[in-house]
């Protein structure tokens, strides 16, 4: 056999060690480690039913993202730069001042 000697088993070798039971792989820690019985005792040890998971899941990809009823809409406009480097001189939040302003502005121009 030429190239990469991935095994030091021949062929025969190895079908003789597998109908026996013996070979020589390794098995890794989880397969050899006992699977886990829940002794209904202490319930903060108790694993999570498929259900249970599922709605853990569901509830943690609600969160995330824009929350659901904002009536904001994205845009794209264009500001002259000296009024956009005044509102982001302020720091975080340039925005939501921002759309305070315009809000404002706009009550001034609007009858009541």
């Amino acid at each position: 056999m030429t190239g990469l000697k991935t095994t030091s088993m021949t062929l025969a070798e190895w079908r003789e060690a597998s109908v026996m039971g013996k070979s020589k792989m390794q098995k890794t820690p989880a397969q050899t480690a006992t699977p886990y019985v829940w002794d209904d005792v202490n319930e903060d040890d108790r694993p999570l039913t498929r259900e249970e998971m599922q709605a853990g899941i569901e509830a943690y990809c609600r969160q995330r993202g824009r929350p659901t009823g904002s009536d904001k809409a994205s845009t794209t406009i264009r500001f002259d730069r000296d009024v956009l480097a005044a509102f982001r001189a302020g720091g975080p939040g340039w925005q939501t001042r921002m759309n305070a302003a315009l809000r404002d502005w706009l009550k001034m121009r609007t009858p009541s």
